[in-house]
């Protein structure tokens, strides 16, 4: 590479990185200034302060809203984890009458909108009396089509020989699978556990519909209510937005390197 051709990817890399981190930045910058100054574009960094963070972990039940997101996104993501890699391993290995058709569903239902399925799955819920309950926020969504087709591509790529020296040595299918196929699916358990854990903890849309009282809301919906009528706090906004945002970055920090590694393995075959 040319020193030409290494300035402008540098150039346009820094660039971009410039344009993705401004808006996080700004956000920053919003959630610490007064709601005096909100509107102004000129910054005064003399009268930045935590009093927003103050405000909303004082005066709204934040602590349990965070509680209640940390609930749902750990359980539906345990649950996406065990189903998930079953499911794809037993599509992956295990011969059965109708497993490619089986896959083939799979696949289809990865194409379904979830909005075709909203007004059944909300009565199906309100029938067995899950709405506002952590039943009705964890259940329906312990598995994913998405979770199975990435482990059973995973699961395709290991080596079928070691499963067979494992069937020589006296193993069961599910001791093989609890102790040798698992432990070699790290990278793509973390990359499964990261698209899980961060989609339910961002998750709006479902919460809105099956919460209707305070000690329910998961912290998406919570924020939805320091929005005025009238008039939007946007630095209240911005730092119940930065807290929420924490976990993902914490999260993405520790498993980058597992999921960089799993997206790339997992279309091997």
């Amino acid at each position: 590479m040319s020193k030409f051709t290494r300035f402008i990817f540098y150039t346009v890399v820094i660039a971009y990185a410039v344009i993705t981190l401004g808006p996080f930045i700004w956000s920053i910058i919003t959630s610490l200034r007064p709601t005096s100054e909100i509107d102004s574009l000129k910054i005064n960094f003399n009268h930045l302060t935590l009093d927003n963070y103050k405000m909303i972990i004082s005066q709204f039940p934040f602590l349990r809203w965070f509680v209640n997101s940390l609930i749902v996104a750990i359980a539906v993501t345990i649950g996406n984890i065990l189903f998930n890699s079953m499911a794809g391993y037993a599509l992956a290995r295990i011969s059965f009458s109708g497993r490619n058709l089986l896959f083939i569903i799979v696949l289809a239902l990865m194409m379904v909108p979830g909005q075709v399925v909203m007004v059944p799955t909300y009565i199906l819920l309100s029938k067995l009396g899950w709405v506002n309950t952590y039943w009705g926020l964890t259940i329906p969504f312990l598995t994913s089509s998405f979770g199975i087709f990435l482990m059973r591509q995973f699961f395709l790529s290991i080596p079928k020989e070691i499963e067979e020296a494992a069937t020589i040595d006296g193993l069961s299918r599910f001791r093989i699978f609890l102790q040798i196929v698992l432990p070699l699916s790290k990278p793509a358990l973390a990359t499964q556990f990261i698209f899980m854990f961060t989609g339910n903890w961002n998750s709006f849309l479902w919460p809105s519909l099956l919460t209707s009282s305070d000690n329910m809301y998961t912290l998406t919906v919570g924020l939805n209510s320091f929005y005025g009528q009238y008039y939007q706090f946007w630095n209240q906004v911005m730092a119940g937005a930065i807290l929420l945002t924490l976990p993902m970055i914490l999260i993405f920090l520790i498993f980058q390197k597992q999921f960089v590694k799993g997206i790339s393995t997992t279309g091997l075959k």
